[in-house]
This record gives C-alpha cells, sequence and structure tokens, in this order.
C-alpha cells in the first residue's frame, strides 16, 4: 500500500515516513506543494497525508485538487497545527476522512492509517517509540570546546528520537581533543537531525554560537532557534518547556532563568552565586530591564530576530547575552523589546564539574560589563548625533 505524506517542513516527515516504513507501506513525501500535485497524479497513493498550513498553496487547495479536479476517492488525512473550528469543518466538507491535530504521537498516527486502509501485514507487531510529532521546528545550537569527556551523546540521542521537529547543530570551537570525532560520531546515521559546525580556530562560546544561530537561520522549515550549553546544566526538557513557551505567546526571546525556589533543583557553588548576584546588579543597571539572570546558558528565539543578534560579532567572551538584549533595545526601543522578552524559571540547573568560567575569570566580567555599556551607548549617541547634524544641515532646527 502506497501513502503520499505533504508538509513544508522536511522535520515533521522524516520521522512519520521512517514509521511508516517500518509497517510495510511504501511512503513518497512532498515539502513543496505545487509538486505534490504532479507526485499525486504519477504515484497514485493509497492514502495522502497532508498539512494545512503550507506556503504557497494550502493543504485545502491539495484536498481540493483531489477531490475536485481529480475527482478522486482516496483517503485522505489531515495532519495540522491548525486547530481553527471553521477549517475543520470546511476540511471535512471537502471530503477528508480524518483531521489530526499536532502535536501527537506516531503510535496514533499509525493506529488512524490502519484503520483507514488496513495493515500491510496483520501479523506484524507494532513497536512503540513514543515519538511526538510537534506542530513546529526548532534548532539548536550547543557550542563545543574540548567536551570529549564531558559530552551527554545519549541524552541527545534519545531527545531527539522521541522529539520529532528538532535539529541539533553542534559547534566545535576548535577544540584540541577528539571532541570533532565524538561529534562525528554522534551524527552518524542522523543526518537529518543533526549538524556538526566545525570551527578550525578556537573563537570562543560567543562566536561559536553566534555562527551557529546563523548557520541555523539559513534552514527554511525551522520555527524557532536557540542554544544551551553541552554540559546539559539546563536539560532538553527545560528546553522543550522554553519552546512551548514561545510558541504559544507572542514572546520573540524566551530565556531560561536559573531562580532558586520551591519545587525547583537549582544547584550552584555559594561563592558562584554571591559573584552571579553581584553582577547580575550590575547588569539590571545597564540593560535598564528587570531581568534576575541574563547569563543562563539557555535561550530560544523566534527566527525573525536571529539576524538582528547575531549578525555582528560580540565585543565580549561571556557576556554575549547582555549584548543581545541591548541590540533588541537598539533595534526595537526599550518599551518594544521589553514586551517581547521572557524570563522563565528553571526546574533544573545543576553547575557541571570542569566549567570553563573560573572564578578568576569573574573579576573581569566587571571590565566587560563597563565595555558593552560603553560601546552601545556610544553608538546609541552618535546615531542621535548624526541626526541632529542632518536636521541642523537641512535648516529643521535653528543653529
Amino acid at each position: 500500500m502506497k501513502i503520499l505524506a505533504i508538509d513544508d517542513q522536511q522535520l515533521v516527515l522524516l520521522p512519520l515516513k521512517r514509521r511508516l516504513n517500518e509497517l510495510g507501506y511504501e511512503v513518497e513525501t512532498e515539502t513543496d506543494a505545487l509538486k505534490a500535485k504532479a507526485t499525486f497524479d504519477s504515484f497514485q497513493p493509497d492514502l495522502v497525508i497532508v498539512d494545512i498550513n503550507m506556503p504557497i498553496i494550502s493543504g485545502i487547495e491539495i484536498i481540493r485538487y483531489i477531490r475536485g479536479t481529480k475527482n478522486s476517492k482516496t483517503p485522505i488525512m489531515v495532519l495540522s497545527g491548525n486547530t481553527d473550528d471553521n477549517l475543520i469543518v470546511e476540511s471535512f466538507d471537502l471530503g477528508v476522512e480524518d483531521y489530526m491535530k499536532k502535536p501527537l504521537s506516531l503510535d496514533e498516527v499509525s493506529a488512524r492509517v490502519r484503520r483507514l486502509i488496513g495493515a500491510v501485514n496483520k501479523e506484524q507487531k507494532t513497536v512503540s517509540h513514543n515519538t511526538i510529532i510537534q506542530k513546529r521546528c526548532v534548532g539548536a545550537v550547543i557550542p563545543c570546546y574540548n567536551e570529549e569527556d564531558r559530552l551527554l551523546s545519549k541524552e541527545f540521542t534519545d531527545f531527539v528520537e522521541k522529539h520529532s521537529g528538532y535539529h541539533l547543530c553542534f559547534v566545535n570551537d576548535g577544540s584540541k581533543d577528539n571532541t570533532l570525532q565524538v561529534l562525528k560520531d554522534l551524527r552518524k546515521g542522523r543526518e537529518d537531525y543533526i549538524t556538526v559546525y566545525d570551527c578550525e580556530k578556537n573563537g570562543g562560546k560567543a562566536e561559536a554560537v553566534r555562527l551557529g544561530m546563523l548557520h541555523m537561520a539559513e534552514y527554511t522549515d525551522l520555527d524557532y532557534i536557540g542554544f544551551l550549553d553541552a554540559d546539559l546544566s539546563t536539560d532538553l526538557t527545560d528546553f522543550d518547556d522554553l519552546v512551548k513557551t514561545i510558541e504559544t505567546s507572542d514572546f520573540k526571546i524566551v530565556s531560561g532563568s536559573r531562580i532558586s525556589r520551591m519545587g525547583a533543583n537549582i544547584a550552584k557553588e555559594s561563592a558562584r552565586e554571591i559573584i552571579s548576584l553581584t553582577i547580575n546588579y550590575i547588569i539590571r543597571k545597564i540593560l535598564r530591564m528587570n531581568f534576575k539572570d541574563t547569563q543562563c546558558g539557555a535561550k530560544i528565539m523566534d527566527k525573525e530576530v536571529i539576524k538582528i543578534a547575531f549578525n555582528e560579532p560580540f565585543i565580549t567572551k561571556w557576556l554575549f547575552d547582555v549584548e543581545i538584549f541591548m541590540r533588541m533595545k537598539k533595534h526595537f526601543g526599550a518599551e518594544k523589546a521589553n514586551s517581547f522578552i521572557c524570563e522563565q524559571p528553571l526546574k533544573r540547573w545543576v553547575h557541571a564539574d570542569g566549567s570553563k568560567l573560573s572564578m578568576k575569570d569573574s573579576a573581569k566580567i566587571v571590565f566587560q560589563l563597563g565595555h558593552i555599556a560603553a560601546h552601545y551607548n556610544k553608538k546609541q549617541q552618535t546615531k542621535v548625533d548624526k541626526n541632529l547634524d542632518y536636521a541642523l544641515e537641512s535648516g529643521k532646527v535653528n543653529g
């Protein structure tokens, strides 16, 4: 039996095709809705699975083509994140057999497929993988420097196996140990979900994250892109919670926050915590934003702000998070920037052994904060001065 699956996001189609192939179905996938019409004609599937929200032409147009233009009775299942009741009713009025709302498990999709067109091999046992088809696709950048002994490869691979819609980008920041080979081994067989971006020279975490974020921004099927630390001091479940917040809100940036509170496992070294509190106080004064923790290494962003935040190299090694927020204020204005940046407390954060930032390094941060304040305030003042010069030259202001 043959199935045609149509969705503009490849990260949704990949696990779907793999599961249906495991069940014995012959599957063709198409990310281009226009090409999908020709594929339907040539492939002549026994079932069509189609998304609704696609660029150029929508899934509704595909349904109209099959039911109207081709006058075909081929069963159609909608698999979409669009939960608008009017659209669901319209889909059934046009003749679809089923409407599945993302997110949902691949087990449920498989059961619905078997109900509509039957099983290929009725004696075949279904193996559950608990994989979830999400309604959004996410890129996660993980900077790595000499992580050969600390990289928790299994945690990453288990996560992408069970969470469809994730693409992990590991950035090797000129490691001097065997990190690059570890990353290549981790990617093997998972090339569709894992990318290794290799920087031959060590440029520091800020530059590694910046290059990784810009690289992932080139992927057209990603809705959100973020970053987290390779040691998983913020674990992947908490990172996914940040994603859930941004996809169900109007926020453009959701930043993790390591706030100690009841019900959360936030473990910091006592001396480190005192320094962090002092630094955070200074950062709040510079940003003039009520941040509790700008430096948490887990953040997720709407794709539309990536170039604003990362196009230019950062001027500091460790405080690029502060620079991101300064750039948001500079581009959008303080009021608007405040309205779309959210700080979300984490359920867990554990200081990992072997962290690259020493207590001695912490003393340098104060000087870097002064550098940030001078740099961005100077750029803002230069802009004001240029505007004033233009107004004087054009006679709009009396000299």
